[in-house]
C-alpha cells in the first residue's frame, strides 16, 4: 500500500518505488487523507522527472535538519540549535525545504518558553535566536549543499534598548557573602574578577591556566565569538583558583567531586534576594565587570579585547558610564559667552530686566 499510517503517528506516510528501483518512505506531514494522496502523486511525478529528465531532487526539512545538526555537533551552541530545530520540526516535518515560506516561519515561532514549569513569554531576543538557527540552516542548504535555489528573507524582530544592569562593589560584596555554597561563591568571585561568561567559568580546565604568569585563556571553540580570549588574572582571581587546586584533576570547579554540569539558579536567586538586590542574573556579573572597567578608565578598545567581544558596538553600551574623556569639550557650547575671565552672576542676563 503506497499511503498508510504508521503505528503511533497521526500523519499519513508514503511508500513509493522510484523508477530507478529505490524505495522512498517518508511522512506527508498531514493527517488529511486527501492531502496525503496529493502529496503522494506530486512526489511520484517528481521522482519520475528526476529519473527521466535529470532534475534535482527536492529535499525535505527533516533531511536538512538532520544534516545541519550533524555538521554542528560538538559546537558550543549545539544544544540551543537542537532545541530550535526540534521546535520547527513539529511544524515542518515532511515538508519540502523549498516550499517553506517566510510567513510560515514567523508564524511558527514559539510564544512561551518550554524550559520551565511556569509560563514565560519569549522575548524578541529569544525569538531572534530561533530565526538565526533557521536562517543558518537555509543559507547552508542553498550556498553549501545546493539543495535549494533561494531562501526566504528572515529579518530580525525589533528589540528595544535595554539598560545595562550592574551593581556597586558594596552590593557585590553583599552578594558574595550571601552565597552559601563554596563552588558557587568562587565562580561568582572569578566572574567579577575576569568578566568571563558562565559557560567558560564552569567549564574551565587546569590546562587553561598559568598561575605563575597569572593568566588564563579561552580557546576559540569555547568562545562565543569563536576567537581566542586571553584572560589576565588579578590577585582575587588567583586566590580563587588556588583555593580549588587538587579538587579535580581536570576541571577547576567541582560540585562535590564531580564537574559542574549546570548553574544552581534557585540557590542563586535566593542569594540575590538575601543580599537585597533586585533583578540580577548571573550574566549581569559580566555587565558589572565591564562597567567597573569603564568607570575605572579602561579604554573601550582594551575592554573589547579583555571581554572577547567581536563587535565594537557591544562595548559602546558601557561608554556612557565614564564620559570623562568628553569633559574638555563641555564648555564649547554655553548659554552665555565668556571671555575666559572670572565670571560671576553679572555675566548672565539681567534677571531684573527680564522680569
Amino acid at each position: 500500500m503506497s499511503i498508510r499510517k504508521r503505528n503511533g503517528s497521526d500523519f499519513w506516510h508514503v511508500d513509493i518505488r522510484a523508477p530507478g528501483g529505490s524505495r522512498v518512505r517518508q511522512s506527508t506531514g498531514t493527517t488529511n487523507r486527501k492531502e496525503a494522496q496529493e502529496y503522494h502523486d506530486k512526489l511520484k511525478a517528481e521522482l519520475w522527472r528526476i529519473a527521466k529528465l535529470g532534475e534535482k531532487p527536492s529535499r525535505s526539512f527533516d533531511e536538512a535538519a538532520l544534516r545541519f545538526l550533524n555538521e554542528h555537533a560538538g559546537t558550543v551552541d549545539y544544544t540551543n540549535k537542537a532545541i530550535h530545530i526540534r521546535h520547527f520540526r513539529e511544524v515542518f516535518e515532511g515538508r519540502r525545504l523549498d516550499s517553506i515560506t517566510r510567513d510560515e516561519i514567523f508564524t511558527a515561532l514559539p510564544e512561551v518558553s518550554g524550559r520551565t514549569n511556569k509560563i514565560t513569554r519569549l522575548s524578541n531576543t529569544t525569538k531572534n535566536r530561533y530565526l538565526g538557527t533557521m536562517r543558518a540552516m537555509l543559507n547552508t542548504a542553498m550556498r553549501d549543499w545546493e539543495w535549494i535555489e533561494k531562501v526566504p528573507k528572515l529579518s530580525e524582530m525589533a528589540i528595544g534598548p535595554k539598560r545595562i544592569r550592574w551593581i556597586t562593589r558594596e552590593e557585590a560584596q553583599r552578594l558574595i557573602r550571601a552565597i552559601s555554597t563554596d563552588w558557587m561563591r568562587d565562580v561568582t568571585i572569578l566572574g567579577f574578577a575576569t568578566g568571563l561568561r558562565q559557560a567558560n567559568l564552569l567549564g574551565m580546565e587546569w590546562t587553561q591556566i598559568d598561575l605563575v604568569k597569572r593568566r588564563a585563556w579561552v580557546h576559540p571553540d569555547q568562545a562565543k565569538a569563536r576567537k581566542p580570549i586571553g584572560v589576565p588574572l588579578n590577585r582575587e582571581a588567583v586566590d580563587v583558583i588556588r583555593r580549588n587546586i587538587g579538587r579535580h584533576e581536570r576541571f577547576v570547579f567541582v560540585r562535590g567531586k564531580s564537574p559542574v554540569v549546570k548553574w544552581d539558579i534557585g540557590q542563586w536567586n535566593r542569594a540575590v534576594e538575601r543580599a537585597g538586590i533586585e533583578h540580577f542574573r548571573f550574566h549581569d556579573v559580566r555587565h558589572t565587570w565591564a562597567s567597573w572597567h569603564v568607570q575605572g578608565g579602561t579604554p573601550l578598545n582594551r575592554l573589547m579585547e579583555l571581554g572577547g567581544w567581536s563587535k565594537y558596538e557591544m562595548v559602546l553600551r558601557y561608554a556612557h558610564l565614564a564620559p570623562d574623556h568628553l569633559a574638555e569639550h563641555a564648555d564649547t557650547v554655553t548659554i552665555w559667552a565668556h571671555d575666559g575671565s572670572e565670571c560671576g552672576a553679572q555675566d548672565g542676563p539681567d534677571m531684573g530686566l527680564m522680569a
